[in-house]
């Protein structure tokens, strides 16, 4: 005889029990196998919506709450950035600014040489994880990256022409500021900046090409080094500098690294954040052979 509860048993659990066979418990319709909805639901994945409420498939998962709460995550994650820094209006100006008519392809010329920055900065960056800025180290560390290291040419060649390629684009770029206008009012201070940006590149290739630490490196530099010596005033005081002494030493390879490595590429970032605030902020240049559309109220007035 059963001592266990008959509250909430069916009939088949009876029947079950009656016969001297164990009673099976109380299943879902969601979770049997043999079930004419839910079951035939789940293998086909079809017990979401309607079809899965009519079969018994309200236990199962609903995949297009659970893709409506997937997308809103990254929406919830910006609002929480821009509620509590605000840049929202800045990007806003900055992305959906006013682009006058008839600009071309020359207008490319300074996000090129942005890129060409962000490029040489990357790469240095994983050179320098190999390097060694010292005298007795390191023509041996560049021997080691292009020879050794996984993708150490590609990645060093990447710098090395990359270094020239964004000289080239910045001489274009100034050469397309200067013959478009768009170096005067109200542009001034955009245009002394660009010339600070070129005068460190120029700087920053001068400073890396003493790296390699191999003759024609190290002779190039003297010659170099010392034409600025030449200059009034400042020039000996400059030569010094870069010398970190009277004459070249130990402790002018590294002088050379940390001005290229450190020095200049933080100038670098600090005046391109500002040149690209003020073209945002002042707006782009149309081409000289365009003729500026005067408002209907000063062509009448005219009239």
């Amino acid at each position: 005889m059963s001592f266990l509860p008959r509250l909430g048993r069916s009939r088949t659990q009876e029947n079950g029990a009656g016969n001297g066979e164990s009673p099976t418990p109380n299943i879902p319709g969601a979770l049997r196998r043999g079930g004419n909805g839910g079951g035939n639901g789940a293998r086909n994945g079809a017990g979401t919506g309607t079809n899965g409420a009519n079969g018994g498939g309200g236990g199962l998962i609903d995949r297009t709450a659970l893709k409506k709460q997937a997308t809103e995550v990254p929406v919830s994650a910006l609002g929480w950035l821009d509620e509590r820094s605000g840049a929202s209006p800045f990007l806003r100006g900055f992305m959906f600014r006013k682009v006058p008519k008839g600009t071309n392809w020359f207008y490319t010329l300074g996000s090129a040489t942005m890129f060409a920055f962000v490029s040489q900065a990357i790469t240095g960056v994983f050179l320098a994880m190999y390097y060694e800025p010292s005298p007795t180290g390191a023509y041996e560390s560049v021997s080691y990256i292009t020879n050794d290291v996984f993708l150490g040419e590609l990645v060093r060649g990447m710098h090395r022409w990359g270094a020239t390629v964004m000289v080239i684009l910045i001489f274009l770029h100034m050469g397309r500021t200067f013959f478009f206008g768009a170096y005067k009012y109200p542009r001034e201070l955009n245009w002394v900046i660009g010339v600070v940006l070129l005068v460190l590149t120029l700087a920053m290739g001068f400073t890396g090409y003493l790296l390699p630490f191999d003759q024609r490196s190290f002779w190039a530099t003297v010659v170099g080094v010392n034409i600025n010596a030449s200059g009034p005033i400042i020039g000996p005081y400059l030569a010094d500098f870069l010398r970190a002494g009277p004459e070249f030493g130990a402790t002018t390879l590294p002088r050379f690294y940390s001005i290229h490595m450190l020095l200049i590429p933080g100038l670098l970032a600090a005046l391109i954040g500002a040149h690209l605030y003020l073209v945002a902020k002042l707006g782009t240049t149309a081409p000289p052979w365009l003729k500026a559309e005067k408002r209907r109220e000063l062509a009448r007035t005219e009239i």
